[in-house]
């Protein structure tokens, strides 16, 4: 359950918006993550070095986003925000 606007109260959101916000961001980096390893799958089996390439450069991107936001999320948790 997330918090709606002017309503601070924790007791009855155990996660705030922000804390929801990065968990929901960092399991669709992890999902992407995932799944980028079948489109590498399906770029080699298809000959497509490009392809490849490119899938790989997004995987890539996505680690390092969601290694950002790992370290964002540890912050919103310890200190409720950055």
């Amino acid at each position: 359950m997330v918090q709606t606007p002017g309503n601070n109260t924790q007791t009855q959101n155990p996660v705030s918006n922000l804390e929801y916000d990065f968990l929901t961001v960092l399991h669709n980096k992890a999902e992407a993550i995932k799944a980028y390893e079948t489109y590498i799958n399906d770029a080699q089996q298809a000959g497509s070095q490009p392809c490849v390439e490119l899938f790989q450069k997004l995987r890539q991107a996505d680690i390092e986003h969601a290694q950002e936001i790992r370290h964002h999320l540890q912050q919103v948790l310890q200190h409720g925000k950055m």
